[in-house]
């Protein structure tokens, strides 16, 4: 049975499933809304224990899954909805052991994924430019995994980084890549070089734009093939008796989730490689000159989308 300790990290939940978090404090007192309960009554209850507050009001102490957690801790920068962090597992094929290399911390949440799929057989190798986001994102880390001595923290430019010589970042020292930064194609070149032939790829980013100048350098690379892009939509329903119907809010797009594969160079890295340079549109009604693309125009027309 486990019990709820000082220095824990906890939830309460009320009867309307909010979350409210609690770092356990001998002494301390949490309040809400005119309302409070003392830690010490806290300390030493399992895990799912009903509570009652001064008022009467009943909730839950419970430990956080992860998928909690990251919505419930202190951010440095946006974090990763869980949705997505439960694709990005499985679609990058983290398994324990493995190497990964990850870029933009951020607030931690990706990171977490990722150690907790590596295992202490395995290590997370994370980038991040910003000391604050950094020092946040361990913090969170180390409060909900505890020491976690399978990871490196690096706080400096990736693409800095890779450009040293290294016995960490040495040539095909890593099982998979995992980037959450605003311009992923920028670091492509030198993941060919330190991802091991047969590593996965993977970036998340926001926008159409910047998921379009990724799979391009994807492509032009010829190192990667079977690349694939895909977003997640998450929609939960209400099933209370004979009402059961899809809620009325849903999480719907927050991120375009890109996948590749490093092979070597073929058919599977040149098939529908077309570039924006190749492709060429019809002047007028067709029967003028065929030009070449433009890159802002094609940027254009994706937000217009």
């Amino acid at each position: 049975m486990k019990q709820l300790k000082a220095g824990d990290r906890i939830h309460l939940v009320d009867k309307k499933e909010r979350h409210y978090a609690v770092t356990l404090k001998p002494g301390e007192v949490f309040q809400h809304s005119g309302d409070r309960i003392e830690h010490n009554d806290l300390i030493g209850k399992s895990d799912g224990s009903a509570v009652i507050l001064a008022s009467g009001k009943p909730m839950v102490a419970i430990y956080p899954t992860l998928g909690e957690y990251v919505l419930k801790m202190p951010r440095g920068a946006q974090v990763i909805y869980p949705k997505d962090l439960a694709m990005i597992t499985v679609w990058g094929d983290i398994y324990p052991g493995a190497r990964v290399l990850e870029a933009g911390i951020g607030s931690g949440a990706l990171t977490m994924a990722l150690l907790r799929a590596v295992g202490e057989r395995g290590m997370v190798v994370s980038y991040e430019v910003r000391k604050d986001f950094a020092e946040t994102a361990i913090k969170n880390i180390e409060r909900y995994l505890g020491k976690v001595p399978h990871l490196a923290v690096r706080q400096q430019d990736i693409c800095e980084g890779l450009s040293m010589d290294s016995t960490e970042e040495a040539d095909g020292s890593f099982d998979r890549v995992v980037l959450d930064l605003a311009e992923p194609w920028c670091v492509i070149p030198h993941v060919v070089r330190v991802l091991r032939d047969g590593g996965l790829y993977l970036s998340y980013v926001p926008t159409v734009p910047q998921v379009v100048q990724t799979v391009e350098r994807l492509e032009r690379t010829r190192a990667f093939g079977l690349i694939q892009t895909f977003e997640t939509l998450l929609r939960t329903w209400n099933i209370k008796g004979r009402s059961v119907r899809p809620d009325h809010r849903m999480v719907a797009h927050s991120g375009f989730i890109t996948v590749a594969r490093k092979i070597e160079p073929g058919p599977l890295t040149t098939a529908g490689c077309a570039l924006v340079e190749d492709v060429h549109v019809e002047e007028g009604n067709g029967a003028g000159e065929r030009r070449p693309i433009d890159r802002e125009e094609l940027v254009d027309e994706t937000k217009r989308i």
